[in-house]
């Protein structure tokens, strides 16, 4: 079974929501469960590929899935999705908010049975985001907090009045059984995750999954649409833009520690395949995170 991450949310004792709006052109966070329950609004995400437990589907332009099962291993990845700025609004709340006295009352009883079908993650259709869309859109800048949680409520209450939205997984527990192929792609891509700050061998890898380099490199490309550089390039570029993003660091500190030997490399490098260089993608896509 693949290697699922257990992850400790940023999720506050002392607050309802956590919520975060981030724009994306990388989605290459691993595979992954928590305890806290988790509502995940992407936009313009045509062609990326939701994972929820046994369920794997690409999605469309705009999609919206609630996952409450603690066990349920989740994720989005990047898929056949080509746009430099995908659009990703996540709501985190801890299972206590919503405790059994309260789920018992008659105007909670919607909320209750979506919160149970989601354990094996819900998936709201277009029409529905589309009813929502509108609070969705504004709750990351909503000024006053107090609003903010009224507002997520009402979002989740909507949500709960949905009649076609759909349960995804077949079981809490199930996850994707891989083939011996897609093994040996996923044990090159873990080890590409934890090293891609160091030198990378293609003979090293190769070897790993015990095939000759060039027919090595043959097979990553069949399997990935990428060639083994491109593909390590993606890697380093994904978590240095998520390091602009989520650290103080210099753009020197982040070049150096994504794998980049060379500074005016990695900015050019950057431009090229990102649309801006670093220093204005630091700027331009600062997330918005929210403590309510």
């Amino acid at each position: 079974m693949p290697k699922v991450l257990n992850e400790i949310t940023k999720l506050s004792d002392q607050d309802c929501f956590y919520i975060v709006e981030r724009y994306k052109s990388e989605f290459d966070y691993p595979l992954h469960g928590h305890e806290d329950y988790e509502l995940n609004f992407i936009e313009r995400g045509k062609g990326l590929r939701r994972v929820v437990g046994d369920s794997v589907e690409e999605v469309g332009e705009y999609e919206l899935t609630l996952v409450t099962g603690k066990d349920l291993a989740h994720v989005w990845e990047q898929g056949t999705c080509s746009n430099p700025a995908v659009r990703e609004i996540t709501i985190q709340f801890s299972p206590k908010l919503f405790s059994e006295e309260l789920l018992s009352r008659r105007q909670f009883e919607s909320i209750k049975q979506m919160l149970k079908r989601a354990e094996l993650g819900l998936n709201f259709s277009l029409q529905t985001i589309m009813k929502v869309y509108s609070r969705l859109d504004s709750l990351p800048s909503v000024p006053d907090a107090f609003d903010q949680v009224l507002s997520t409520f009402k979002i989740l209450y909507e949500l709960s009045l949905a009649t076609d939205s759909r349960v995804l997984a077949s079981s809490p527990m199930a996850q994707i059984a891989p083939g011996p192929q897609s093994r040996r792609v996923n044990k090159v891509r873990e080890y590409i995750s934890e090293n891609y700050a160091s030198e990378l061998s293609l003979e090293k890898m190769a070897e790993m999954v015990g095939m000759a380099p060039t027919a090595f490199s043959r097979f990553f490309k069949i399997h990935t649409n990428r060639t083994l550089m491109e593909y390590i390039l993606d890697v380093r570029l994904g978590n240095a833009a998520r390091m602009l993003i989520d650290t103080s660091k210099s753009i020197s500190e982040i070049c150096y520690a994504c794998g980049f030997n060379n500074l005016s490399n990695f900015n050019r490098i950057f431009k090229k395949r990102r649309g801006y260089t670093p220093r204005d993608f630091r700027a331009l896509f600062k997330e918005n995170r929210v403590y309510v």
